[in-house]
Order: structure tokens, then C-alpha cells, then sequence
């Protein structure tokens, strides 16, 4: 008999490891989880004082939008490998929420319409870049929709922004408190979808995606 080619058709059946690259993200499955708890814990404050002054509002905004473009940063560097490349959207998405976060710390005095349009500016690249995230994301997790979600809320919130720069504060911090909760969510279920991913350890992805060969004799 062929044992070679029942081998083979043994193998066959075995589901499909992950690539490499792959397993480095479902690895890394703990810097969505972070992200996403921040978030909703911003929004919770946020919630819990909607009728807080221009000035804590800005304070509370800087410090989220800091603290997100943070961990995104880091999200890029852990999710990057040689055979996948880099994960440039999230990186850009990192330094925009830094450097709005730094905008926000230096002028806290800021009217509430110009915090409208910071907030806008931010969640619309935000949202883009989430976006462009996701997509890079399926050639790992297929069928995965959650980032796609988290980018059009970001967007969505950022457009309707734009279109009505001067609310009142208290409209802004319910907005903003709505994105980061239900965002969050999202993100922690991300988080956990890609930890039911991750391999245990010793049983790592091949670079040809193929399962193992088991040999019949």
C-alpha cells in the first residue's frame, strides 16, 4: 500500500494552522483587551458627569486620546512580523490620538466648539485608519467584522460632528461617552475573539498554513 499517500490524505482532514503572522496576533490578543477596557472606563466617566465644564471635558478627552494613541502604538509593534509586515494604520492611528492628546493638555481652555472639532477631526481619521486596520486584519481573521464596526462608529461620530461643530457641552460628553463604551465593547470582544485563536503553547503556525503531517506506518 501507499503509506505516503494516506499520509497525505490523513493530513488533509487536520484543520489548518495559522501563519506565523497570525499567531503573533492572536498572541497578542491582551492589546485590544486594554484598549477596550480604557475605553469603556472613559466613557463611564464621562456618563457618570455629562454636565462637567469645557475645561474637564478637554482633560478628560486629552488624556483618553493620549492614552489610546499609547496603547495603539504598541498594538503595531506587537502585531508586526516579518511575514505579514507592518501595521502602519494603527501605528498612524497611535501618533494622531497622541498628538491630539498633546493639542488638548496645552489648551485647556478651548471653547466647546473647538473641542467639537478636534473630537471630529480625531474619530474621522480614527475611523479611517480603524478601517484600513480591519481590512489588514481579515488576511488573518477571516470574517472578523469587529474593527469594521469600531472604524464606522469612529466615523460616523466624526462626520456628524463636523456637520454641527457648536453643540452643548452636555450633547458632546453623551456623544463621546456613546462612541467609548459601545467602541470599547467592541474592542474587548475582539479581544477575547482572537484569544479562542491563540494556539497553546509548544503548537505554533507554519508559514505554508498547512497541518501537520502525521505518519501512518
Amino acid at each position: 500500500m501507499d503509506f505516503g499517500l494516506r499520509g497525505y490524505a490523513v493530513s488533509a482532514m487536520i484543520p489548518t494552522l495559522p501563519t506565523l503572522g497570525a499567531t503573533r496576533v492572536y498572541a497578542h490578543w491582551w492589546a485590544p483587551l486594554i484598549r477596550g477596557i480604557v475605553s469603556i472606563l472613559f466613557g463611564i466617566a464621562i456618563w457618570i458627569f455629562p454636565q462637567s465644564s469645557v475645561y474637564a471635558v478637554v482633560i478628560f478627552f486629552g488624556a483618553f486620546a493620549f492614552v489610546d494613541g499609547t496603547l495603539n502604538i504598541v498594538t503595531a509593534v506587537r502585531f508586526a512580523h516579518p511575514e505579514t509586515g507592518r501595521w502602519w494604520a494603527i501605528l498612524v492611528q497611535g501618533i494622531v490620538g497622541l498628538a491630539i492628546g498633546v493639542i488638548t493638555f496645552l489648551n485647556p481652555a478651548i471653547t466647546a466648539a473647538t473641542l467639537g472639532f478636534l473630537v471630529a477631526i480625531w474619530a474621522v481619521i480614527t475611523g479611517v485608519l480603524e478601517i484600513v486596520a480591519a481590512i489588514r486584519l481579515r488576511q488573518d481573521v477571516p470574517g472578523e467584522l469587529l474593527l469594521f464596526l469600531v472604524g464606522g462608529l469612529s466615523l460616523v461620530v466624526g462626520i456628524w460632528l463636523f456637520a454641527h461643530p457648536i453643540v452643548a457641552v452636555l450633547y458632546l460628553t453623551w456623544l463621546i461617552a456613546f462612541y467609548a463604551i459601545f467602541g470599547g465593547i467592541a474592542l474587548v470582544a475582539l479581544a477575547f475573539r482572537l484569544k479562542s485563536k491563540h494556539l497553546p503553547p509548544g503548537v505554533s503556525g507554519s508559514g505554508g498554513g498547512t497541518g501537520p503531517r502525521i505518519n501512518t506506518r
